[in-house]
């Protein structure tokens, strides 16, 4: 497909004329060739539907938003933690434990009191999508898991509807854009659903945390586009950006003539059953892994080796006394083995009988383990903190009636 193939007619037809203070706030707008007073009119008048309001959501929510747009619909499930606030810039200290839609919301209307904002506190889901992509113009994806991502493209392919796409891993992000009938889609460049733990999430792989504000706005850009019919859309192209290496490429790819065409959403809502299930076990349930309360941790005597699967820069935040430290690669590289090398550095005997792993929510502490249980020595019990040193510090503030329990 050539760049002139990609240029596609507007999405929006322009809404009614602007008013004098519309023409005062989008006045620099207005003097772009090829976009003007038709252009704004166009973007008052879109209806946008953004998935997810953390990472790149919040670039593209407030760019959307202060460019103009009519209507934009904000779907989240999540709340505001303080590890977000490095990249979610749309949120800010004080919306800590507050919903993300809606502090994203109250941020928008700040902007632009006259903004539509409609909110969704859920996930998108086989239930919704069809509907929610149907009743919009353009759909941006800044979805934190698989699949999300491709239940977006499913639903986009299936209703007709542009989708905007954009993925961010540590130093480096991707956007494209697939217009179903007029280029290629998510499947035909990845044909098949990753497993939901193929690739760390942000809270083990990390992100850069500016590298957002470059991909959300990028995507954001290519929205305006759509909305109004200029410039060329990344529609066959993929573009990815490095961040170390200051660099941009752009990768083409063209529609597989051998890929089934999307009829439901049967397969991708298995795939949404079983991130749904991994998010579970982020709240401290995990399927076959045995669990321990932070109540009973709290009784255990001095045949217990208390293991801390956090990196480093973990245990500076908290650490519960007498915990030995074993970051969860170690274990996946040497398994049982790395658990002797570290007890044994620490004088701990084979009196020990048990180890209790923990991390910071449950969902590490459940795969270590896991893969501990593969080669423990037949007599040794193997569980995981439900809920983590979160759930720990819940319930015990101090920490301090813990400390020489595990030492």
């Amino acid at each position: 497909m050539t760049a002139a193939d990609s240029r596609l007619a507007p999405l929006v037809a322009p809404g009614p004329p602007l008013s004098p203070e519309e023409i005062a706030r989008y006045s620099r707008h207005l003097s772009l060739p090829s976009f003007g007073l038709e252009g704004q009119r166009r973007l008052r008048a879109a209806s946008v539907l953004v998935i997810g309001a953390g990472g790149l959501g919040s670039p593209v929510l407030n760019y959307l938003a202060a460019a103009g747009i009519g209507s934009i619909t904000i779907v989240d499930d999540d709340v505001v933690e303080t590890s977000n606030l490095q990249r979610q810039i749309i949120h800010g200290t004080a919306d800590v434990g507050r919903s993300k839609v809606e502090s994203a919301a109250a941020a928008l209307h700040r902007l632009d009191p006259d903004l539509t904002v409609r909110t969704i506190e859920g996930r998108l889901n086989p239930d919704n999508a069809l509907d929610l992509f149907s009743g919009h113009d353009v759909v941006l994806d800044g979805a934190d898991n698989f699949a999300t991502r491709y239940l977006s493209n499913d639903a986009a392919e299936l209703t007709g509807t542009p989708l905007v796409w954009g993925t961010i891993f540590r130093f480096s992000g991707q956007v494209s854009t697939f217009v179903p009938g007029h280029g290629p889609m998510l499947r035909d460049l990845f044909p098949d659903i990753p497993d939901p733990d193929s690739v760390p999430n942000c809270a083990e792989g990390g992100v850069l945390g500016v590298l957002c504000g470059t991909v959300g706005s990028a995507m954001a850009t290519e929205a305006i586009k759509l909305i109004c019919g200029i410039g060329t859309p990344f529609i066959g192209r993929l573009l990815r950006y490095d961040a170390l290496a200051g660099e941009y490429s752009t990768l083409r790819f063209s529609p597989d003539p051998d890929r089934p065409t999307v009829t439901d959403l049967t397969e991708v809502a298995a795939a949404c059953a079983v991130t749904a299930s991994t998010s579970a076990a982020a709240d401290g349930s995990a399927a076959g892994v045995e669990e321990i309360d932070p109540a009973e941790l709290l009784s255990l005597g001095d045949t217990t080796v208390l293991l801390d699967v956090r990196e480093d820069w973990e245990r500076a935040l908290r650490v519960i006394p007498g915990s030995l430290h074993l970051p969860l690669e170690q274990i996946r590289e040497h398994g049982w083995d790395a658990v002797s090398e570290v007890c044994d550095s620490a004088a701990e005997g084979p009196a020990r009988r048990e180890v209790v792993v923990h991390c910071k929510s449950g969902v590490r502490s459940a795969e270590a383990v896991s893969l501990l249980t593969k080669d423990a020595p037949p007599a040794m019990r193997l569980r995981s903190l439900a809920g983590g040193i979160d759930a720990w510090a819940a319930q015990d503030e101090t920490g301090e009636d813990a400390a020489g329990r595990f030492s």
